[in-house]
Order: structure tokens, then C-alpha cells, then sequence
């Protein structure tokens, strides 16, 4: 596998495993370690974001770094959405596994995790329109196939394609 087969795999399976922490159940607060391994992931995780998109949009160095400040703010804003989202959802699987106490939030565990989401998508838009605004009609498609996929190219990635190959097979 070549380094950016791995670095894709990493950031596709590393969430997966976070959310899978065996050290964490119950409802207890994340250690600060957790947050530390989060804040390592976060950062790697725009990283990639940012050579992906700067790769696809054919940016130079000084347009792939105001790009990555752009969605570092944005990054922080969404930050406190993705914590609701992972506390409705530790909600929720404990209700699932029967635990009473959880029986009784569901409802307003899941209301939590839809409006959380709905305010990332808002995100999503307003960081769209940031990053395109000085872009050409070209770019600004290519920029939001690019977010639309989360950011990677994933089928092209299985398939060994170019990454800024958009057959439009996806």
C-alpha cells in the first residue's frame, strides 16, 4: 500500500475505533488523554482534508494554507456539534442495551443528535461558500464534489485511481 493508501485508511477507520473505546462506557467523562488523541485526530483529519482538496483544486502552497485556516475555524465551531452528536449517541446505545435510566432520555437524546446535525450541515454550507468564494466556477464544482464526498475521494482511493479523478462513478 502506498502512504496515502494509509493515510486514508487511518482516517477512515480511526473514527470507527474512537467512538469504540473500550475505557469509556457509562457515560464517563473523556480523560484527558482522550482529548489529546481527539485534538491529534482532528488535526490529522484536516490535514488530509486539506491535501485532498488542495490536490483536486490544483492550489499552491499559500492557498492550501488559507484554505486549511479557513476550515480550522470552521473545525472549531463544529467541535461542540460532533460532542452532542457522540453524547446523544452514548445515550441512545445505552438505551439500547436496556439501561433505565437511559430508557428515559431517549427521546430528547435523539432530538439533541438531529438538531447537532442540522447546525454541522449550516457549517457545512457556510465553510462551502467561505472556501469557494474566490474560486472559478471550475473550482467551486470540483471544491464541492470534494466536500460532498467527505472531503475524499473514496471510490477512486479502493480503486487505486488518481485522486482528483471525478468520473462521476461514485
Amino acid at each position: 500500500m502506498t502512504r496515502t493508501s494509509w493515510v486514508a485508511l487511518t482516517v477512515v477507520l480511526v473514527p470507527f475505533l474512537a467512538l469504540a473505546r473500550p475505557g469509556n462506557k457509562e457515560g464517563a467523562e473523556p480523560r484527558p488523554r482522550d482529548a489529546e488523541r481527539m485534538e491529534r485526530l482532528e488535526k490529522r483529519l484536516r490535514l488530509r482534508q486539506v491535501l485532498t482538496l488542495s490536490e483536486a483544486l490544483e492550489l499552491d502552497n499559500a492557498q492550501a494554507l488559507k484554505m486549511e485556516e479557513t476550515l480550522r475555524g470552521f473545525d472549531e465551531k463544529r467541535r461542540p456539534l460532533r460532542e452532542q452528536v457522540r453524547d446523544a449517541a452514548r445515550t441512545l446505545h445505552q438505551a439500547a442495551r436496556g439501561d433505565s435510566a437511559a430508557l428515559a432520555q431517549v427521546d430528547a437524546a435523539a432530538q439533541r443528535a438531529f438538531e447537532a446535525r442540522e447546525r454541522i450541515a449550516a457549517l457545512d454550507r457556510e465553510m462551502y461558500q467561505a472556501l469557494a468564494k474566490e474560486l472559478a466556477p471550475e473550482k467551486r464544482a470540483k471544491l464541492a464534489l470534494a466536500l460532498a464526498r467527505g472531503g475524499l475521494k473514496s471510490k477512486s482511493f479502493w480503486k487505486n485511481g488518481p485522486p482528483g479523478d471525478s468520473r462521476g462513478d461514485d
